[in-house]
């Protein structure tokens, strides 16, 4: 589909950043659009987690995020990459200037700026150009010539039509479900690539600035901080963030922190650490929120007191809620054409649904960036759709292989700085 200059009816399907970020920019170019997300409350629960802001991510933020459209206004500046072995020592550093953020600034800035749920309570009006549809499971997708057709069920909390069938017309389809996408499998068949596990897990969590030592605020605050174990391989990394409200003021901010663990998939122990304390079993992620198994996480405990530097021990002993998630591989598609060329041009597929990178990248959010930002200059007449594929598909195709490589040398080789 070219871009066209007369009001198109576009349809996400996904409401996470991915999904924002591509909506905000089109919604602005005067299309309507409307947002189907699964999950069944207004909000998605705040996942805790920290973000590297790259260039992509401020650079929408720039254009888009409207009350707050700064670094300064939505990240911490870490100023210094530091090493350290296991006695806590830093034994290497570099001047390193990185932008910190977290997923929930980002979400809540993006809610703000598409459908400013916080406007509606308050009783503003609602833009029926901006739609956000919770509660929303995508099952089919059909082309119907000049539009597509979405059916979903209604799985909203306390809706009397819960359980029901519907569908939606659009003119422009995105796709932006995540790392495991169904929709992807829709539009391009049986054999494209699926989400895949690494061999590790993330450990996650978050501790207030205000709460640590002097020795871990040394090396955590307002910096970029890592420690690679060796006997086995391990690494853990942390840095200052926003609060959850977004609050940057020195010694109300938090310390975001990210430990990788090898655990094989088909293990007693994968399974006991993807089975929440209600006894539900998960396969790559748990839920945010404390639903880590009490003994999973006395056992984590330990091995940080047994195998970590003391700050970083610290901080996994000092963290209230934390949260593990999978380490997966999503490759992209093996062809170009496949980026946004599907159902006769009228449909693409954006941010962890395209590719699915592993953290070490830093690099999730900004292709989510990235991807809006090039649709908005495609909407907007200043780029090519082939331009627009060759740019998405080698921008996936170089991070998804360099995460691999940098997982892979971190959990399975050997780090020049590991002890």
């Amino acid at each position: 589909m070219a871009a066209s200059s007369k009001p198109l009816h576009i349809v996400i399907v996904g409401g996470s950043l991915a999904g924002l970020m591509a909506a905000i920019p089109l919604r602005r170019l005067g299309h309507k659009v409307t947002i189907l997300e699964r999950s069944p409350v207004p909000l998605l629960h705040d996942q805790g987690a920290g973000v590297v802001a790259g260039g992509d991510t401020l650079e929408w933020v720039r254009r888009h995020g409207r009350s707050k459209h700064t670094a300064d206004d939505i990240s911490t500046l870490s100023q210094w990459r530091y090493y350290l072995d296991r006695q806590g020592n830093v034994i290497d550093q570099e001047n390193s200037h990185q932008r910190m953020t977290s997923w929930g600034v980002l979400y809540n800035l993006g809610r703000e700026n598409f459908d400013d749920p916080g406007n509606i309570q308050g009783g503003g009006r609602e833009d029926e150009n901006a739609r956000y549809e919770y509660g929303r499971k995508v099952i089919g997708v059909e082309d119907k010539g000049d539009q597509i057709e979405l059916k979903y069920e209604r799985c909203r909390q306390q809706d009397e039509q819960e359980g029901h069938y519907e569908s939606i017309q659009s003119d422009f389809l995105i796709i932006a479900d995540g790392p495991s996408t169904h929709l992807r499998k829709m539009l391009l068949g049986e054999a494209t690539a699926e989400r895949t596990y690494a061999g590790y897990v993330a450990f996650r969590g978050t501790v207030p600035e205000a709460e640590l030592s002097d020795s871990a605020s040394n090396v955590f605050v307002e910096k970029f901080s890592f420690f690679h174990g060796t006997n086995p391989n391990t690494q853990i990394l942390a840095y200052t963030i926003p609060d959850a409200q977004g609050t940057l003021v020195e010694g109300q901010r938090l310390v975001n922190w990210v430990w990788y663990h090898n655990v094989p998939f088909d293990s007693e122990e994968y399974a006991e650490i993807m089975t929440d304390k209600n006894g539900s079993k998960h396969r790559f992620t748990l839920p945010t929120g404390g639903f880590l198994q009490a003994g999973v996480w006395e056992r984590q405990r330990q091995l940080a007191q047994d195998r970590l530097p003391p700050q970083f021990a610290e901080l996994v002993f000092k963290t209230n809620a934390p949260f593990v998630q999978a380490i997966t591989d999503l490759e992209p598609p093996k062809n170009k054409w496949e980026v946004a060329r599907q159902m006769k041009g009228k449909a693409v597929i954006v941010g962890d649904a395209l590719a699915g990178f592993r953290p070490h990248t830093a690099a999730s959010t900004s292709q989510a960036a990235f991807h809006a930002l090039r649709l908005e200059e495609v909407f907007s007449d200043r780029l090519s759709w082939d331009d627009y594929e060759e740019m998405v598909f080698e921008y996936a195709t170089k991070r998804q292989k360099h995460g691999v490589w940098l997982g892979t040398r971190s959990q399975f080789g050997h780090h020049r700085l590991a002890s």
